[in-house]
């Protein structure tokens, strides 16, 4: 279990930038006094959308909850602060979904399915790599199709409470500031910035407070794949077989044992899942500029080890680096119920299941060093393994927050704890949340009554209807 911090907590320890609005819970008041060392930001902002659900990020759980709420006829803007939509697998090139399966159901099913059916015809280059720019399209056509709105570069940057329901939200754009206004809200920020802002408790990183490392992901040319696949060792990492004569000769700054290497990508190229950055805290931006520092100098060391070490790369060369780094996880909203790593052990139902999942807990070393590795090895090979057609349910209670009446979380910040979270960050998981929490928002929306008292059952039938894998329900 990582820290637990409560409101009171967060409007202490900061005084955050995204304004007035979040740490408040209302715009500042002409006269107020600013505290020692802070000045008061007032302005009179635009409305500029009022819809049924508002959806702040645009990765995988938030495309899915737009396009899930447009289904059930919601209106929705959707905000996404990148230049594009797919969040992790787009901007910060991620290069594969992880398991869509559990080797017999699909449990991604209905938006899952779509992005993946879409994707098959779009692509041009084939491997197991996302074919990102493909993927890019996937998700504009998908949002433009489903009649939501949508803009990019569209950052939130506060949050209007009032009793414990989100009045409306403040966004920052190229042409100026603006607010939305909402009768639901879904959080798909990843960092769970919403509704952190809006007051609701979180955790953050392990028992120690360290966080899993970020990657910088990375875009490789000049790649002989076939002498590469000829020569390529059996074992749980192959392109790492070299790293123990790697480090005796210096080649690398940090003793990093874990690397999860190179994936095809047409005929010479291939997209890294390369390195790690960390004790990097996605929700501080000194955090964040250090780390990219640092991951753009450490692929360098990777390219020499790749050229150096192992066959078929004697001529790969980097050719680009993420727009965004890779984060692994910030802050888990905490919600009406915590999924817990006992749940996943037991193969656990729930009777408000919204979907199951099935990926290993994926955690990868907090620590650089051969015991920090050996342990995310147990943990991801062999402790908490399942077997084909095993998965573990998903209830609705992790998307709704504590002490918000209308809003949900999706994607990587729902409630779960620090082990399970491992499982269910990946996108096929933001999926599934996402696709929940958009059609949760627009009954919540249509129905007027709190996220937390959505009928379930009907939930589970709208979600049926709209594709999902419900074997429960």
């Amino acid at each position: 279990m990582g820290r637990r911090i409560n409101r009171r907590e967060w409007v202490k320890a900061t005084a955050l930038a995204s304004g007035a609005w979040a740490v408040t819970g209302g715009a500042a008041r002409a006269g107020d006094a600013p505290a020692k060392g802070a000045v008061v930001f007032r302005r009179d902002v635009p409305v500029r959308h009022e819809v049924d659900v508002f959806v702040a990020g645009g990765g995988p759980a938030g495309t899915a909850a737009a396009v899930a709420a447009r289904g059930e006829g919601a209106s929705v803007f959707l905000a996404e602060a990148h230049t594009c939509l797919g969040g992790m697998g787009t901007a910060a090139r991620v290069p594969v979904f992880m398991q869509m399966t559990d080797g017999v159901n699909f449990l991604a099913a209905g938006y899952g399915r779509r992005v993946l059916e879409r994707l098959k015809k779009e692509q041009s280059m084939r491997g197991p790599a996302h074919d990102i720019e493909a993927l890019k399209r996937v998700y504009d056509a998908l949002v433009t199709e489903a009649g939501a709105g949508f803009s990019f570069q569209t950052n939130l940057i506060g949050v209007d409470v009032e009793s414990g329901r989100v009045a409306h939200v403040v966004c920052s754009a190229p042409g100026g500031l603006f607010a939305v206004r909402a009768k639901a809200y879904v959080d798909a920020t990843g960092n769970g910035d919403l509704a952190a802002w809006a007051g609701a408790p979180f955790e953050k990183g392990d028992e120690q407070g360290h966080f899993m490392p970020g990657t910088l992901c990375s875009l490789w040319g000049d790649i002989d794949w076939g002498a590469w696949e000829a020569a390529r060792p059996k074992g749980p990492q192959p392109d790492g077989h070299m790293l123990e004569k790697a480090f005796a000769d210096g080649v690398f700054t940090v003793r990093d044992e874990h690397l999860t290497g190179m994936y095809r990508l047409g005929e010479t190229f291939g997209t890294g899942n390369i390195g790690h950055t960390f004790d990097v805290d996605g929700t501080d931006e000194v955090s964040l500029t250090r780390a990219l520092v640092w991951g753009r100098k450490s692929l360098k060391e990777y390219e020499r080890y790749y050229r150096e070490y192992l066959k078929g790369f004697e001529k790969a060369r980097l050719l680009a680096s993420g727009s965004l780094l890779g984060i692994r996880e910030t802050r888990r909203i905490m919600g009406d119920y915590v999924l817990s790593v006992e749940d996943y052990k037991r193969r656990a139902t729930f009777p408000d299941e919204i979907g199951r999942y099935a990926y290993s807990i994926d955690i990868h070393p907090m620590r650089p060093g051969k015991d920090s590795y050996e342990q995310h090895r147990k943990e991801f090979d062999e402790m908490y393994r399942y077997a084909k057609g095993e998965s573990y349910g998903i209830p609705y209670r992790i998307l709704t927050p504590r002490g918000l009446d209308n809003v949900l979380v999706a994607g990587r910040c729902v409630s779960a704890d620090v082990r399970v979270h491992g499982s269910i960050r990946v996108m096929p998981g933001c999926f599934i949340t996402g696709q929940a929490a958009g059609i949760a928002a627009a009954m919540s929306a249509s129905q007027g009554v709190s996220t937390h008292r959505v009928d379930v059952k009907d939930l589970q039938g709208r979600l049926k209807r709209f594709g999902a894998y419900l074997p429960n329900a």
